[in-house]
Parts: C-alpha cells; structure tokens; sequence
C-alpha cells in the first residue's frame, strides 16, 4: 500500500468497497474514481484487493449455514464416492473448478489488469457494456431456478461470466448475477449464488495481495490504515448484503444498469472534457 493512503481515506475507500463489492455496480471502479473525484492519488490494485478481505469475512459471516451445508454436502459426496450424490454436493463440487476461469486468466494477465486496464476508458466502456449484458439476461431470464437445480455445466458458465470481473469496472457480482439470470436463476438466488461462488476468488485475491502488502515497509501507520479499511469493508459488506438481497429479489436489477450507464457516461465525458 503507498504511504500517501491516510487514516481517513483507509476508512472511506473501506467504506466504498464494502458497499459496491456485492452491489453490481463495480468496487474496482468506484476505488478507482472516488479518490480521483476527491483528488486523491490512486490507492492501487495491491490495496483494493486486499480491502477484500473484510467483504470476504462479511459474506463468511452472513452465509455461514449455507457455507456449513455446503461442506457437509461435499463430505457427503466423498463418503459416497459421488460428487454428485445430491443436489448440494454438486453444487459444492462444481464451485472450484467454477472458479478456475477467473484464476488462470487473473494470474495471465496480472500486469496489464493491474496497470493499462485501470484507465477512464476501459472502465467506463465496462460500466456500460454489462449494464446492456445486465438488462438483456433480465429480459430474457426465466427466473424459475434455485441454485441447487443447476448442471455442472451451467455453474461452469456462471463461472466463466466471472472472469469478466477481471476487466475493471465489470463487477464480479453483476457478471455473476448476470450469468445467474441467463441460466434461469431466480434473482435472489443469482444473487446468493455470486456470495457464494465468490469465496475462493475473493479469498485468493485478497490473500495475495495482502502478502505482497506486508512484504513492503507499511510501518506501524500503514498497517493501521490498512487493518481500517478491511474492517470498514466488512461492516459495510454484511450490511450491503441484506440490502441487495432484499432490494433485488423485489425491483430486479434495472436501478443498477441506469447506474451503470449514468457512471460510465459520466467518466467518458469527464476523461474527455
């Protein structure tokens, strides 16, 4: 993390982390624009992933008897040597290779998502595009499905939708969501499903990046400010659950794609001006 990140700006960009990581909205991109519409220097890639962590233990936190079943389901497959042996041990299993999408491609091309894809234009073009990707799964979606009804194959493609999180300003929850939504997933289920799908992604990223962190000379204020915004992403995370969930089950995701559109309209215009 830079040494120009202060207490402050750790709470805040903690904050804004929190609240924009499961809403489909974008977090890389609102970490990228807050603190340059404040005047702030940009806070890095290192230290939006690891903010992560706090949204990781606010999912672990909100989900812990789905996680809990989760496990034992995949016990339960072991023991009967049967991925599949029920509904939910399929669904466990198919959860990491689901993942691999998004971690082959992250570790591929590490350098240019973490410098050339963090500019003005690649994150408002992605603001946008998934906001049409977004409108076109709601209308189309049969929204019949729980997420213990899906194939193997269909999370693998919720999985690869995942990667488009890869590009900054897609959102990992609306490429998820969005990917929910074409596969027929009601959308309080798509939207549960991306919390759940999103452990080992978020989990790995954020260790990562919190290790390469500690490598560096924080000192004693560096890892106070850090510590901060990790914490304020985890209050802000658990809350914006419930918040999403009740949100999206009852008006769908329409609110979020004028968002998108507005906000990359917006940070078109201002890169140009």
């Amino acid at each position: 993390m830079s040494e120009h990140i202060t207490l402050f700006q750790a709470l805040l960009l903690g904050l804004v982390q929190g609240l924009t990581e499961f809403i489909p909205i974008s977090s890389t991109a609102h970490l990228y624009i807050v603190p340059r519409f404040l005047g702030w220097a940009d806070p890095g890639a290192a230290f939006s992933a690891a903010i992560q962590l706090g949204t990781l233990a606010a999912v672990f936190i909100y989900f812990a008897a789905d996680i809990r079943q989760l496990i034992a389901a995949a016990l339960d497959g072991l023991r009967h040597r049967d991925f599949c042996h029920t509904p939910h041990s399929r669904l466990a299993w198919s959860i990491i290779p689901g993942t691999i999408p998004i971690a082959v491609l992250g570790l591929s091309f590490k350098p240019f998502i973490e410098n050339q894809a963090r500019s003005d234009v690649v994150i408002a073009s992605a603001l946008i595009l998934l906001a049409l990707l977004l409108l076109v799964s709601e209308r189309q979606s049969r929204r019949s499905r729980a997420m213990t009804e899906l194939s193997f194959g269909q999370i693998q493609l919720i999985g690869l939708c995942q990667a488009l999180a890869l590009i900054p300003g897609c959102s990992r929850s609306g490429s998820t969501i969005m990917g929910g939504l074409f596969v027929g997933l009601k959308r309080r289920e798509a939207a549960r499903f991306s919390f759940i799908l999103g452990l080992p992604a978020i989990g790995a990223s954020g260790l990562l990046k919190l290790i390469e962190l500690l490598r560096t000379d924080l000192g004693d204020g560096g890892l106070l400010n850090l510590a901060l915004g990790i914490a304020a992403a985890g209050i802000s995370g658990y809350l914006s659950i419930g918040l999403l969930l009740r949100f999206i089950e009852r008006f769908g995701t329409y609110a979020f794609i004028g968002y998108r559109v507005a906000l990359g309209s917006f940070i078109l215009v201002w890169s140009y001006a």
